[in-house]
């Protein structure tokens, strides 16, 4: 009888650790699926941030072009906004610092 039950806590042991660690291994292959969705999150953010660069860098040509055009007013309208682009700048990080 104590042979017997002796086994049986073995068992119950080696249960025990086996479902410790498939609760590990579901852990891990959550984790992986986090990381996987979140790299896709990154990615989607990667190509919307180049977009943006692209449009920006088109902004700046055309603003320089302007620019260069000699046009007072179209000068007036550069400065307009390069201030207001500080000044809302400036207003954004106020709301973090």
């Amino acid at each position: 009888m104590s042979e017997s039950y002796e086994r049986e806590q073995q068992n119950n042991s080696r249960l025990d650790e086996l479902a410790n660690k498939v609760s590990a291994l579901r852990g891990v292959t959550v984790d992986i699926y986090d990381n996987a969705r979140d790299q896709g999150i990154i990615d989607s953010s990667n190509e919307v941030f180049s977009n943006f660069g692209t449009f920006l860098k088109g902004s700046a040509v055309r603003l320089g072009r302007m620019a260069q055009s000699g046009n007072k007013v179209a000068v007036l309208k550069l400065a307009g906004i390069l201030v207001g682009a500080i000044i809302l700048l400036w207003w954004i990080a106020s709301w973090f610092f």
